[in-house]
């Protein structure tokens, strides 16, 4: 409730004239230090406002007497990294990959850019190091090659893709020999064991016998004759052990039933020439290359 104002007798400080339950508000300032401090930053949000961009509006913002942004200094930067990196990569995409290879100072930056191009646009799918990852991401850190894994045919894959709209994507559609009844359930069963039995894993004999001749009739034109795999064809081999979608038996009858027809981008659409050959050294460097 208001009172007078009056000094209070135990602080000598003038109080307010408001009192509540018998305490009566004294009328203390702020330090003045803390109130300059206030009327500084007051002043420094004006400055701050008029020089670079603050306030926003429908589409768009206020610029501000800089001009400045960090989009744009970013930009600046990016601008500086490339044409101090300009060289060296008219370097790489004048030099075969094989070429690269035998130059410790181009290998030196393929290492290091490589790495970092890899994790951006590769490793979602084939893993940190190229260590590939379950349902249909091969590994590229082995000797396993699907389409092969000389300097220039993974530059191929790489730069085009697998299964893409790009004319000049690698391509191979593997039959859907159950949907598409060119096979019974019989007959799958028993080339599944066959396939198995390339890899020593089969479990039915008979069945694996049976399906010799299945084998030999519908799969040994794209996987070879003896499951080694045709690379100009995009055949994976079938007799290493080292399987893409999975090697138990069901997984295998899975895909001779509803083929597996995995895709990849064509890279050449997306990142510039040499970040390219860049990444097809790189992957050739990571282990498994031929």
């Amino acid at each position: 409730m208001p009172t007078k104002i009056e000094k209070d007798a135990a602080t000598g400080q003038m109080t307010t004239g408001h009192e509540w339950d018998g305490i009566k508000e004294l009328n203390t300032p702020l330090p003045k230090w803390w109130l300059y401090t206030f009327y500084a930053t007051i002043v420094f949000g004006i400055v701050y406002m008029v020089l670079y961009p603050a306030w926003p509006s429908l589409s768009d913002h206020t610029k501000g007497a800089l001009g400045w942004t960090q989009r744009g200094e970013l930009a600046q930067k990016m601008e500086a990294e490339q044409q101090r990196l300009a060289p060296i990569m008219a370097r790489i995409e004048a030099t075969d990959i094989a070429d690269i290879r035998n130059d410790p100072e181009l290998m030196g930056y393929v290492a290091a850019a490589g790495r970092v191009a890899f994790a951006d646009n590769c490793a979602g799918c084939h893993g940190a190091g190229g260590a590939g990852a379950a349902g249909g991401f091969p590994s590229l850190a082995d000797d396993d090659w699907i389409w092969g894994g000389t300097p220039d045919q993974i530059l191929q894959t790489v730069s085009y893709g697998v299964r893409n709209a790009n004319e000049n994507s690698r391509i191979n559609d593997m039959p859907r020999f159950g949907v598409d009844q060119l096979l019974d359930r019989a007959q799958i069963d028993d080339v599944a064991e066959y396939v198995l039995a390339m890899s020593g894993t089969a479990t039915d004999a008979a069945a694996a016998e049976r399906g010799a001749a299945v084998y030999a009739e519908n799969c040994a034109s794209c996987h070879g004759e003896k499951g080694e795999g045709i690379v100009d064809l995009g055949g994976p081999r079938l007799n290493d052990g080292i399987w893409l979608y999975g090697g138990d038996k069901a997984s295998v009858v899975h895909s001779i039933t509803y083929a597996r027809r995995g895709n990849m981008p064509a890279w050449a659409e997306r990142l510039d020439p040499a970040t390219v050959k860049v990444l097809a050294a790189y992957v050739h460097a990571l282990g498994g290359g031929q």
